[in-house]
């Protein structure tokens, strides 16, 4: 500091100090004595240590004022005394610094540093009074000083802003000073201001930006910290990291005006060429002076200001690796902004005479040969870094870029292609030795990826053929350093594999090759084992073959290639090509292992089928070993599902989708997850890997239970007033999905049988979900807010319906028998409302109890848990199935009667009013009053008598009544009654009222529905006499009556047992034309003598009908009947019949429908020849 001194903050009186004034008893005698210990410090000058040996006492004498002591109390003065001794050792260990040796300057160091971890305040007081009372010391001194300083400094958690701004200013007086010491001084001061920042860094950085912006080159120091700054890992949260590099652009545009002072650009230039110490690290100032250079010019809008100041770059000196990279390193920073000017200044620079010419020659002469040899080194290196900081614009440039590195180290036009690749070869090995790390190491190989990927064979031929010899220079020479942890080697690892099953055999060996030395690398690295080379120091490609380092080429692989003796050296080379990529696997980190995964799916994407298989079973393996560890499984499986569309090979494709059903074995929560959210809306590819996740029972059952947790999520979305994201969102789609998923499962044949067991969780949860879908969708006008939300969303109806998925899972598990009750009434439309929600349900679970389905004690007790769920449409849909299933003989294997009571009684105390209601409706069934059956068939006889009332409202009113008292009846049935409600509801099949009909219909429907086998033989003949009538109005004009008839019809075929019921029920649902009409004739016709007398009769009577449209469909019948039985037929027809047939068949020669043309045409013939001959 030199006669100036910083202001003292404020602190207590420093012990060196302290006045002469003292009392005899105050005065301490504290003698600190030295010890030798070892440490490696820098060798300094002497003549100044002894300078400062003979100016400092060796005792320290503490002062007091007996005035001041006296004011303190016993303790404070213990403390204060304490203090003072500890200060006082301090202050002695700081001059003895000077003096120290080695051993005992280590020591003193970790002495002081033990002293800050307790007391830093006290430690930095101390260091700051030294430096201000001894303003002469030595530069030696003062350079061990700041080393302290730092160490002191670092140690603190906290620096206050005090101590902060002085030390601030104590480093910024020294860090440019010009001592004996030269850079190592500065550096020490500067590494003050670097510890500094640790605590406050963006103060430190305005000192620094005020002094780069000045317009004068900044001092090298300055750019010392500014490097360590840009390089530190430590001092940075990840937040001020961003903030930095901001501030550090900030600053290159501020500094561009200086690219065009000349004064500051030679000076620039001069610094960077400018040999260091050594040459083997690059140091900091240098380091961020490259960087700093390139954002200037990345900032720079004057293309030729860039080109001229790179152009200037390129022609300083190559000689050292780091420079070669720095270089390299800024000319691809400026290649952000400016691809066109740097591509022109390096392709100028390479068609330079020197540059060609040594590309040529193999061995250079003399140093000018070398400095152009190197040059070329540093273009290879800057179109690396040109394709790595330009890449957001270098998609159109990638042809060029590589042809040129090819041209730099494989073009030759003297010497034949095997010259060339030793070149490269020899140039890789180079390389490597001059940077022995693994990140080089996949700098290098990165390169060559390329063209392992190439659709040439000769390409991947030469270009793995040149990673097998660098493989194999590197496990026989062993430079890489054991404790640096591989890059990306994952990925070196999938090529390698993939391009064993290469079709060109020569490409197959050198990957095999190649693989086995990557995996005794593999081992040598873990085992922490290092071969040391015969030259420590990186050698250049010139002095490789001088100093004895054994180079591999491509000559020394033809000359010498492995033969069995040393390939025996290791079982490694004796595996074939997928042992060895399973060895290699067991050798890799899980980072590692995720690469190769990621290879192994963009493999799949290959337009190579070999690559594409390779990469299909690569995956396979991968999974196959190591699924279980594996924890990116979500983005593996998303990737995969990308992938996919473009796997068209059925080999590859079928590995890919067993990869998947592996990897569901231990993640198939992650899994379905996954796949939950890529499955809206669901293509072919998706449920490809749904089936591939429930390819194995026990998975399928998982998946199941998954998708029927996320079903039962069921989160209503946000409401329109708030336009915030929900995380109920997700959630809310996913329950949407699901219900999707579980409706296409129902068909893969894997979820077949977990389908199967699942059923009464699943019927339950799939009633559920409709409402849940009809709470997504109240009835009203949404509100804009509302129209644009849904717009952005999509419906429950985009990801298909639980009402379809409802109706598969009757259909595919066995209960069709239910699925065709509602179908054949039209009932599943009820579900279409919330308001006809309830009695939808209520009719499926009397489906159920007609058709005696053997799941209702298992789905009541599936039921029993949700009348306590606190959702009200859990306990909603378990009282309307619970209310049904009192019906059925089988509830009492699950609930007794006192038990259902008591159920029941508990819902009368619900808090929704429809729970309390129907439990209300269940108390009053006729289970718990056996007596009310009675009387119930009292009033049966009365409402018949009503059917003939003339009001058509009365009278559909009173079958309603009817309908409904069968129903309450339950298993104990209309008994005698039975008949007389037949025949009432059969008189009313032809009335000319549509709505009459259609009730008459339904009540005979519902009456055979819900007779027992013991009732049938007072039915048989009602049900005989039906069975046309009710064919016959399939094809009523009036949709409703139409419906009926179908359930009825059907109804009456299963209460006659009937045989090919599912066939019937199809017909009767779906089917239309001749053949649907050909088999319901041939199911009523075939049975039996008197069944065919008895249809036939009622069809002949129908041809008297006052309705044209079942007067043709009557004649359609018998002139079906009389094609099969035409002498049956004409010994009923009388001679009105007959004429009636002819004129309806005439007629229907005009009909819109050609099958009922052609069919009457036909028959019109045919009658009248049968006519014409004489009956016998």
């Amino acid at each position: 500091m030199d006669g100036q001194c910083p202001e003292r903050p404020h602190s207590r009186t420093p012990t060196g100090r302290m006045s002469s004034a003292v009392s005899q008893n105050s005065r301490i005698s504290l003698t600190v004595s030295t010890s030798t210990k070892d440490s490696s410090c820098v060798k300094l000058p002497q003549d100044s240590a002894r300078r400062d040996r003979w100016s400092h006492p060796t005792t320290i004498l503490l002062h007091k004022s007996q005035s001041s002591q006296a004011t303190l109390m016993p303790q404070e003065h213990g403390m204060f005394m304490a203090e003072a001794y500890s200060a006082a050792t301090c202050f002695k260990m700081l001059q003895d610094m000077n003096s120290a040796d080695p051993f005992h300057l280590k020591y003193i160091i970790k002495k002081i540093k033990n002293m800050a971890h307790g007391s830093p305040k006290m430690v930095m007081e101390t260091i700051h009074d030294y430096f201000i009372d001894n303003p002469e010391i030595s530069s030696r001194h003062k350079f061990r000083l700041f080393q302290a300083l730092e160490m002191v400094i670092r140690a603190s958690d906290v620096l206050e802003e005090t101590w902060e701004k002085t030390f601030t200013r104590l480093a910024l007086e020294n860090m440019t000073k010009a001592t004996e010491l030269e850079d190592i001084y500065q550096d020490a001061a500067s590494n003050v201001l670097v510890a500094i920042c640790r605590h406050s860094w963006r103060a430190v950085v305005q000192y620094l930006e005020t002094e780069l912006l000045t317009g004068v080159f900044p001092h090298r120091s300055l750019l010392y910290v500014m490097g360590v700054l840009s390089s530190s890992e430590e001092l940075f949260s990840q937040e001020d990291k961003a903030c930095w590099e901001e501030q550090l652009i900030q600053m290159a545009i501020k500094s561009v005006p200086f690219l065009r002072t000349d004064v500051w650009s030679k000076e620039l230039l001069w610094t960077l060429t400018t040999p260091s110490w050594t040459q083997q690290e690059q140091s900091p100032e240098k380091a961020f002076l490259f960087t700093y250079y390139g954002l200037i010019l990345q900032a720079e809008k004057n293309g030729a200001t860039v080109r001229r100041h790179l152009q200037a770059l390129l022609e300083t000196s190559h000689q050292w690796p780091k420079q070669r990279e720095g270089m390299a390193l800024t000319l691809g920073l400026a290649a952000t902004h400016h691809l066109d000017d740097v591509w022109a200044v390096l392709d100028q620079f390479g068609r330079s005479r020197p540059i060609r010419w040594s590309l040529h020659s193999f061995s250079p002469k003399n140093s000018e040969d070398l400095h152009w040899k190197w040059a070329s080194s540093t273009i290879l290196l800057a179109y690396g870094q040109v394709a790595a900081k330009a890449r957001a614009h270098i998609l159109p440039w990638v042809d060029n870029i590589v042809s040129r590195m090819v041209f730099y180290f494989h073009y030759s036009s003297r010497s034949l292609y095997s010259r060339t690749t030793e070149a490269l070869d020899l140039m890789l090995q180079s390389l490597i030795m001059q940077n022995p790390t693994a990140g080089e190491l996949h700098f290098l190989l990165s390169h060559l990826y390329i063209w392992l990927a190439s659709e040439k064979a000769h390409e991947r031929q030469r270009a793995v053929h040149s990673c097998m010899i660098l493989l194999k220079f590197l496990n026989h020479n062993g430079y890489l350093d054991p404790k640096e942890n591989f890059k990306r080697i994952g990925q070196l690892v999938g090529i390698l594999g993939m391009l064993c099953q290469d079709p060109d055999r020569a490409t197959q060996r050198c990957s095999l090759e190649g693989a086995s030395h990557l995996y005794q690398l593999l081992m040598r690295h873990k085992a922490g084992e290092t071969l040391q080379a015969e030259s420590q120091a990186p050698k250049e490609l010139s002095q490789a073959h001088s100093d004895g380092t054994p180079l591999w080429n491509s000559r020394d692989q033809k000359a010498t290639p492995l033969g069995p003796q040393e390939m025996a050296k290791n079982h490694i080379f004796q595996l074939c090509s997928s042992q060895v990529i399973k060895e290699i696997m067991q050798q890799l980190t899980l980072a590692e292992l995720n690469d190769l995964i990621w290879t192994a799916i963009d493999g799949l994407g290959s337009t190579s089928l070999f690559r594409m298989q390779a990469a299909s079973e690569m995956l396979l393996t991968a999974i196959q070993e190591h699924g279980a560890k594996l924890k990116i499984v979500s983005s593996i499986a998303q990737a995969i599902r990308l992938r996919l569309s473009s796997v068209h090979n059925p080999q590859a494709q079928e590995k890919t989708l067993h990869a998947i059903t592996l990897l569901a074995r231990n993640h198939t929560r992650e899994l379905v997850a996954t796949f939950l959210d890529i499955s809206i809306p669901l293509d072919s590819h998706t449920f490809q890997l749904w089936r591939a996740l429930g390819a194995e029972q026990p998975t399928s059952h998982l998946v199941l239970t998954m998708l029927l947790a996320w079903l039962q999520e069921r989160p209503l979305p946000t409401g329109a007033s708030d336009s915030s994201p929900c995380p109920k969102e997700k959630t809310y789609l996913r329950s949407l999905a699901a219900m999707n998923m579980l409706r296409e499962l129902q068909f893969a044949r894997e979820f077949k049988q977990a389908v199967q067991e699942a059923y009464p969780k699943l019927f339950l949860a799939l009633l559920t979900q409709k409402h849940y879908v009809l709470e997504l969708n109240p009835p009203g006008e949404p509100q804009p807010k509302q129209q644009a939300r849904e717009a952005a969303m999509p419906s429950p109806q985009s990801c298909s319906t639980s009402l379809e998925a409802l109706k598969r899972l009757l259909s595919t598990t066995g209960h069709w028998h239910d699925f065709a009750h509602l179908e054949l009434q039209g009932s599943w439309e009820l579900f279409a409302t919330i308001h006809t929600y309830p009695k939808g349900v209520g009719l499926l679970a009397r489906a159920m109890v007609h058709n005696h389905c053997r799941q209702i004690t298992v789905v009541l007790r599936q039921l029993l848990p949700s009348l306590q769920s606190p959702e009200e449409r859990d306990r909603k849909v378990a009282i309307l199935i619970l209310t049904e299933f009192l019906y059925s003989p089988a509830l009492l294997e699950v609930l007794p009667k006192q038990a259902a009571l008591t159920v029941l009684a508990q819902g009368l105390h619900d808090p929704s009013p429809e729970v309390r209601v129907l439990s209300l409706q269940g108390l009053s069934n006729i289970l718990f009053h056996p007596d009310k059956g009675s009387l119930l068939r009292g009033q049966l006889r009365p409402f018949l008598d009503g059917f003939f009332q003339s009001s058509e409202q009365v009278i559909l009113c009173i079958m309603g009544t009817v309908s409904d008292t069968l129903h309450r009846l339950g298993a104990q049935g209309a008994g005698s009654q039975s008949l007389s409600v037949a025949i009432s509801a059969r008189s009313f099949f032809n009335d000319e009222r549509n709505r009459i009909r259609a009730a008459a219909m339904g009540l005979f429907g519902d009456l055979v529905a819900a007779t027992a086998d013991r009732e049938l033989s007072g039915l048989r003949t009602q049900v005989h006499q039906s069975m046309v009538p009710l064919l016959l109005h399939l094809k009523d004009q009036c949709p409703a009556v139409a419906t009926q008839a179908k359930f009825a019809f059907y109804r009456c075929a299963v209460l006659l047992r009937w045989r090919l019921l599912h066939t019937l029920f199809c017909t009767l649902a779906w089917e239309r034309g001749l053949s649907a009409r050909h088999f319901l004739w041939t199911c009523l016709m075939t049975r039996s003598q008197e069944e065919f007398s008895i249809h036939l009769s009622q069809a002949l009577s129908h041809l008297h009908s006052h309705s044209r449209h079942i007067k043709t469909w009557a004649a359609l019948f018998i002139g079906h009947t009389t094609c099969y039985h035409p002498q049956a037929v004409f010994q009923m027809l009388n001679a009105v019949d007959t004429n009636l047939l002819f004129c309806t068949f005439e007629r229907l020669k005009s009909d819109p429908e050609p099958s009922i043309r052609e069919f009457a045409t036909g028959q019109l013939s045919f009658l009248q020849k049968v006519s014409a001959r004489p009956k016998q």
